[in-house]
């Protein structure tokens, strides 16, 4: 998403409110537990939620920051987090230039600190685990497709899975840490030794849809407009059905 706003000097902590049941359509008050950098420009936060009602991999919420003034601003995120029981969701957040929430997070939110959430929202980009799935990612665009990938590992699904990650370098790579088998990442602007440098290409595409189990593909792309384009014509050159292919799109 893009963020244009000039913000508050600081947004005030809202107070505990009332959750009067789990639909998505309630506001909830998160506490942050927990601040883990990702990378020099990408931060994850752990938010307790007690009256969570639970998400798929793929969903996204709506998050409110609340001025002292009563001054709002909310942002669409999605979750990195695999669904669990416990209470708590985390999010990945790029710190964007200017951007007003974004800049709140990554500049005065504290362990302690608490926001308002709603959701889980969408279920068109959401996977079960219940099929294969190809996930293709650039930059921020791994969250919802970690969510996916930490959700495979938990439950330790039949459900092949493959991700394909594009990042301009090592360093900015999101997840770097967790990355297994089943990934592989593409870099755009300096790599380790050895690792050819370029975009996404059908070389990379290509052979994983041909190798497609039985039953084929659910591709899921998560990326900026340039990237959700270049990725879908991709798959369809590899022969990926069009109607098999989801899109997430963010900027």
């Amino acid at each position: 998403m893009t963020e244009t706003f000039t913000p508050p000097t600081r947004f005030a902590v809202p107070g505990r409110i009332e959750v009067g049941g789990r639909a998505a359509s309630v506001w909830q008050t998160a506490t942050i537990s927990g601040i883990r950098r990702e990378t020099p420009r990408a931060t994850s936060f752990r938010l307790a939620v007690p009256g969570w009602a639970g998400h798929l991999p793929g969903q996204h919420l709506m998050l409110r920051l609340r001025a002292a003034d009563g001054y709002t601003a909310q942002r669409h995120y999605s979750l990195a987090s695999a669904p669990d029981d416990t209470g708590h969701i985390e999010l990945t957040l790029d710190h964007v230039e200017g951007g007003e929430v974004s800049g709140w997070f990554h500049t005065v939110a504290e362990v302690g600190d608490r926001v308002e959430v709603r959701g889980p929202l969408s279920g068109f980009f959401a996977w079960p685990g219940d099929r294969p799935a190809l996930l293709l990612g650039a930059g921020s665009g791994v969250v919802p497709l970690m969510s996916m990938v930490r959700h495979h590992r938990a439950r330790a699904l039949a459900a092949p899975l493959r991700l394909l990650v594009s990042a301009r370098s090592p360093r900015e790579l999101i997840y770097a840490r967790e990355y297994g088998a089943e990934t592989t990442p593409v870099f755009t602007r300096s790599a380790p030794p050895g690792v050819p440098i370029g975009r996404l290409t059908a070389a990379h595409v290509a052979p994983v849809v041909a190798d497609a189990p039985d039953g084929g593909w659910e591709a899921y792309v998560c990326g900026s407009n340039a990237f959700a384009e270049h990725a879908a014509r991709l798959l369809v050159g590899a022969g990926q059905p069009v109607d098999r292919i989801r899109i997430e799109r963010f900027g």
